[in-house]
């Protein structure tokens, strides 16, 4: 058994309570702190770890040593499991806060997303966004996201600026008490698919990558050059058959899906209603000619490095979101794709502050990935999870799955932070578009009935990986 040294009377936290570090709330502290103890000892096996050691790998999780209890000088405070998130898009989205409470969500994921990026958020801002979501009964759990602007990721003469204004924004989230905050550091472009409505044959839809298609648009729409070069002589040669049968429409649609309608809601470079949306996407491409994955990691070290002060003062979580997807695309750098990008920027900026978003999405999508391994490596530097899940499929294609199936392995994946990382914000992603959804105006990936599903089905899950935890079951 681990033993600690008592921790003085003054620096305990308050019997009865626990912190999870943005709220106090009430807990059971005989029965919850005895189950965390059980939990974290079956899984770790291991009572040679100082307490300075646990506490750095595990910062989210609060011990207190009890007095008149002989049994143990160990034990933790903890929240009730994963905490259930839901992104939610402001109080323009149609999805009311009112209307997710009652769905079992428990806390909010959501940024100002009128605050053009590379704006202030000013302390009035996030206080009143923090109170509108708090009036409902609901937690702002995490933002997702407080963007980096692109001449911070290409070192831009205006990078120092920029990174101050990060920092003041950082500053008033913490003041706030909002203390989890998710970005990216993708060059030009978030998230890409290429078919936003793939039919399954339930009737539902869910989000699609086509490789040929995506190099149709790459050769022959966005006509980049010297692009040919990251095809096969195979794919080239299926772009050709593409373009003697692809419509007017269909080429349209393409440029929607690829780089408007899935960027525009997530403070992306091009927006619904731009126009020329292809020409402004090649300038912006055009900033980022000579920053190869070398370049473009020193940038994210710079940014890191900056920021990381501020982060100390306000007790303040960064998670850095995978590439979606998990491969160079467009001759841009990509440097979040696996397990060795993942070390290279933990250690890079050795600070707990510097953190994961764990998107098991994102990171299914790379044939290289076992979700399970990195999750295993990386439970105790994750701050933030997304749970969906990817078929890969022939050609380098894929398709967004059931939240109970694929290469994300949600199941396990909800063993393992439960025991390495518990009390970790977790939100379902991209649902399917089901049940009349597609009439209302979603965002691509983010309907109310198919996430409410997985939600549903995750929210299960939890509940028997909490039974299996109570009941001493072991970790494979």
């Amino acid at each position: 058994m681990i033993r600690f040294n008592r921790v003085p009377l003054g620096n305990r936290p308050k019997a009865g309570w626990r912190n999870n570090g943005n709220a106090m709330r009430r807990m059971n502290t005989k029965t919850d702190i005895s189950i965390m103890a059980k939990r974290f000892l079956i899984y770790r096996g291991n009572s040679s770890l100082s307490k300075d050691t646990l506490l750095g790998r595990f910062p989210q999780i609060f011990y207190l040593c009890l007095e008149n209890r002989d049994d143990t000088d160990v034990n933790f405070y903890r929240n009730q499991y994963m905490e259930k998130t839901w992104r939610w898009f402001g109080p323009q989205d149609s999805i009311t806060l009112s209307m997710l409470r009652q769905i079992g969500v428990e806390g909010i994921v959501t940024a100002l997303h009128e605050v053009p990026s590379g704006k202030v958020w000013s302390l009035e801002a996030v206080e009143a966004r923090k109170k509108l979501i708090e009036s409902q009964g609901l937690r702002w759990s995490v933002v997702e996201s407080l963007p980096v602007s692109e001449a911070i990721k290409y070192a831009g003469a205006e990078r120092d600026r920029l990174i101050e204004d990060y920092k003041t924004s950082l500053c008033h989230l913490g003041q706030c008490g909002v203390k989890t905050v998710c970005y990216n550091f993708m060059p030009v472009i978030d998230w890409i698919r290429t078919d936003l409505q793939h039919p399954w044959a339930d009737g539902s839809t869910s989000l699609y990558f086509d490789r040929i298609r995506f190099a149709y648009f790459d050769l022959r729409i966005l006509c980049r050059a010297s692009a040919e070069k990251e095809y096969s002589p195979e794919e080239l040669a299926q772009v050709e058959v593409l373009d003697k049968v692809i419509t007017e429409a269909e080429k349209a649609e393409l440029v929607d899906s690829i780089i408007v309608k899935t960027q525009g809601f997530v403070h992306g470079n091009i927006k619904e209603g731009d126009k020329e949306p292809v020409r402004i996407f090649k300038n912006l491409l055009s900033y980022y000619k000579g920053i190869d994955r070398n370049a473009l990691r020193e940038n994210l070290r710079y940014f890191l490095s900056a920021i990381m002060p501020v982060c100390e003062a306000y007790d303040i979580n960064m998670c850095i979101h995978p590439d979606d997807p998990p491969f160079q695309v467009l001759g841009l750098p990509r440097i979040v794709t696996n397990e060795a990008d993942i070390t290279w920027i933990l250690n890079a900026v050795d600070n707990r502050h510097n953190g994961l978003t764990f998107c098991a999405g994102s990171l299914s999508a790379g044939s290289e990935n076992d979700t399970r391994v990195l999750a295993k490596k990386f439970a105790c530097r994750t701050h933030f999870v997304h749970l969906r899940s990817t078929d890969a499929l022939p050609g380098g294609n894929f398709i967004e799955s059931s939240h109970l199936a694929g290469r994300g392995h949600l199941i396990d994946l909800v063993r393992i932070f439960e025991r390495v990382n518990p009390n970790l914000p977790m939100r379902i992603d991209h649902g399917r578009t089901m049940l009349g959804d597609e009439k209302k105006g979603y965002n691509p990936g983010y309907s109310f009935h198919g996430r409410m599903l997985a939600l549903a089905q995750l929210d299960g899950i939890m509940a028997v990986v909490r039974d299996e935890i109570e009941n001493n079951c072991q970790l494979s």
